[in-house]
Order: structure tokens, then sequence, then C-alpha cells
């Protein structure tokens, strides 16, 4: 399925904040090999560079507008396309960072544990995942799609996103190959003008696939009753705003 770079990015400031939180955890004062998986448009890749430098950073995504923004933001920096759920660097890693990515990817656990031995005596795998599905937002996908014409496109919850474990299951898998793991939730509350632009944050990732599902014929009256649904979940404050609650999982595993 293609992205759009462009709706990724009418949030950044959002979008980039847990991205930087995520780094300001990694314990390493210098990457000689580090890689942003899962790039995107490049705004994550940005903080590495600023961090360890452009020359020490590689961008690796699966879709070609997300890299073309990214190699236009960071001409300097190199950028490779490939699948997640089988890429691996061609040597040790110092850093292996992902914002926002291995939600999407099958079997995402297995492939992360994996991917630390690829990673040097004390490199870091770093992990942020959206762990939102049970938020009004997600739930509200599911509904609309049961709800329209277009229902036998989502049938048997089809285009669900699978659930995240527990945090015990990445301390059971990563646990035994680091020589330390931190496993941790954070909850952002991001203010909207309203329910409108709650919808709009969404069409630029968990929303796409429903919206391709539903078919240019649909596309309008499915945005419809998903925006209605929205603005029945999220009710005003007292200055006319809504609040998108949005937790996050944090993952940052040192290789033993």
């Amino acid at each position: 399925m293609a992205w759009s770079a462009t709706q990724y990015l009418r949030f950044e400031n959002e979008r980039t904040r847990p991205a930087s939180d995520l780094l300001a955890q990694v314990p390493l004062e210098s990457v000689m090999a580090g890689y942003d998986l899962g790039c995107g448009p490049g705004n994550s890749t940005e903080l590495l560079t600023s961090r360890y430098g452009l020359n020490v950073i590689t961008g690796v995504d699966s879709d070609d507008d997300m890299l073309e923004k990214a190699r236009d933001r960071l001409p300097n920096t190199e950028f490779l396309q490939a699948n997640l759920a089988s890429w691996k660097p061609e040597a040790a890693a110092d850093l292996l960072y992902a914002n926002a990515v291995f939600q999407w990817v099958p079997d995402h656990v297995s492939v992360l544990e994996k991917l630390m031995d690829h990673l040097r005596p004390g490199g870091v795998l770093a992990v942020q995942m959206p762990d939102n599905l049970s938020e009004p937002t997600h739930v509200s996908m599911e509904e609309t799609g049961a709800a329209g014409p277009w229902a036998a496109a989502f049938a048997g919850g089809r285009l669900r996103r699978t659930p995240l474990p527990p945090p015990t299951t990445y301390f059971d898998r990563l646990g035994p190959k680091s020589a330390r793991l931190d496993v941790w939730h954070t909850i952002y509350n991001h203010p909207m003008s309203d329910a409108k632009e709650i919808v709009e944050w969404v069409k630029g990732t968990g929303l796409r696939p429903y919206l391709n599902a539903a078919g240019t014929d649909h596309q309008e009256a499915f945005l419809a009753d998903y925006t209605a649904r929205i603005a029945k979940a999220y009710a005003p404050m007292s200055d006319g705003r809504v609040l998108l609650r949005f937790p996050r999982i944090f993952i940052v595993a040192v290789k033993k």
C-alpha cells in the first residue's frame, strides 16, 4: 500500500516528538553505523543525523513517496528501499532505530529478536510503536467498516492491525540478548481543532488502508460516517478543541 508523505507531515511536530523522546533514551555517545528503520519522510532521520552525523546514519523504508521526501530533506544522507520483515544490515550495527513502523510488520517480535543479532556488543535497538487499537480513532474504523455498502471488504476484521503483545513478551524475547532492556508506555495528549482534524491525522497512517479498501466510489461516504463517529467520541474541551489521546510503547535494548 502506498503512503502519503505530505499527509503524514501535516502533523510533523506531533509525530516527531515520540521520535525525539525515543532518541533521548539511546545510551550511545557516538555511532559509526546506524539505521533509521521505517524512516518515512526523514523527520526522524534528521534527529539522528543531528546527533550522530550525516554520514553514519542510513534511512530504510519501503515506500517510494516517503523515500523521495526523505532524500529531498537530507540529500547528503543515504536512503535504502527495503522490506523490514526481511531486511538486515550488511555488517554489525551500532544503532537500529525504528519510530512507528514495526506495528505494521507481521510477527514483529521475531523480527526484532533477529535484528538483535545484527548489533555489535553494546549496540542499541530502539523502537517506538503506537499502542492505540483500543482508542476511539481505531475502534471507529472497524465500526464504520462494518456499517456501509463497503462492509464486504472489511469482513472478519481483515484490515485490523494485530494488537501489540504485552510488555512481558518483549522482556521474554529480547531480554536474553540484552545487557539492559527498558520497556515503557507514554500517553500523548494532542489538542486538535475539531473532529475533522483528528480524521486528517489518521488519514496519514491508520485510516489509509480502510479508505483504500472502501474504494474510490465509497470513500466520501466512508469518511462522513467515520467523522461522525469521531465527533461523538471526542467531546469538545472548554475552548472548543478536542483532545486526541495517543498511547505509544517504547523499547530500548542494549546488546550483550
